[in-house]
């Protein structure tokens, strides 16, 4: 899964792909919106990433896109 999270007061978001499924990932969200703390998020090369969850403006998961290569549509 391909992640997006939009920052408050940054003008970049973080974007990260996963292994995990849309289902993990939302309630990852959910319990990290729900307690106040940490959004922890590991990505399918084992980078974790963490945002506090006060400053989380937006989540996008959606499904991976395979990369073309060449010049073909």
């Amino acid at each position: 899964m391909e992640v997006k999270i939009g920052v408050q007061q940054s003008a970049r978001e973080i974007s990260l792909e996963s292994d995990r499924s849309a289902e993990d990932i939302t309630a990852d969200v959910r319990a990290a919106l729900a307690d106040g703390g940490v959004l922890s998020l590991e990505d399918d090369k084992g980078r974790r990433v963490l945002v506090p969850a006060d400053r989380i403006a937006y989540v996008e998961i959606s499904p991976a896109t395979a990369r073309r290569v060449g010049f073909g549509s």
